[in-house]
C-alpha cells in the first residue's frame, strides 16, 4: 500500500485519525512531553528500570511526531498511523526532516530486526526486564536525536 493510501485509510475512521485545524499549542505541548519521556528515560537508567528506558525512549519520538502532526492538523490516535503520515509529509516536503528519523522509529537494525515500536511492545507487555547495553544506548541516542531534529523543524 503507497504512503498516499496509508493516509487516506488512517483518516477513514476518526478513532485512528482525523483533520484538524493546525494548533501550534498542543504541537509545543507534545515536544515537552517528548522532553519529559527523555528525561524519564534517564531517570529509570540510573535506577536500572532499563525495561521502561525501551518504553520511554520510544514515547520521547512518538510525542515528537505527534508534535508534527498537531501542527499541521493532524489528530492521530493510532501509532502506525502517526508514523505513516509523518513519513508522508516528510516525503511531500511538507516539514524539513529525513526520512532516516522514521527509519530510527521503524527499526534497530544494528541489532535486531524488532524496530523500536515492537521493542516497546515487547519490554512494555512482556516479563523481560533486562535489555542489552548496546541496545538501550542506541535507542536511547535515537530518542534524543529524533525529538532535537523535530524541534528544530517545528520552529517557526
Amino acid at each position: 500500500m503507497s504512503i498516499k493510501n496509508k493516509l487516506l485509510w488512517c483518516l477513514k475512521k476518526e478513532t485512528r485519525m482525523k483533520k484538524i485545524r493546525p494548533n501550534k499549542d498542543l504541537s509545543k505541548k507534545h515536544i515537552k512531553k517528548a522532553k519529559h519521556n527523555l528525561e524519564a528515560m534517564n531517570y529509570n537508567l540510573d535506577g536500572g528500570f532499563h525495561d521502561w528506558v525501551v518504553s520511554q525512549a520510544y514515547y520521547a519520538m512518538y510525542h515528537a511526531l505527534l508534535a508534527i502532526l498537531f501542527k499541521k492538523g493532524y489528530e492521530s490516535k493510532n501509532h502506525e498511523c502517526t508514523i505513516n503520515t509523518v513519513e508522508y509529509l516528510i516525503e511531500q516536503k511538507q516539514i524539513l526532516l529525513n526520512k532516516e528519523v522514521i527509519a530510527i522509529i521503524r527499526t534497530t537494525e544494528q541489532m535486531t530486526n524488532k524496530d523500536a515500536k515492537a521493542l516497546r511492545e515487547e519490554f512494555q507487555y512482556g516479563t523481560k526486564t533486562s535489555v542489552d547495553k548496546q541496545l538501550l544506548q542506541i535507542l536511547m541516542n535515537n530518542a534524543k536525536k529524533i525529538v532535537e531534529q523535530v524541534e528544530l523543524s517545528l520552529q517557526d
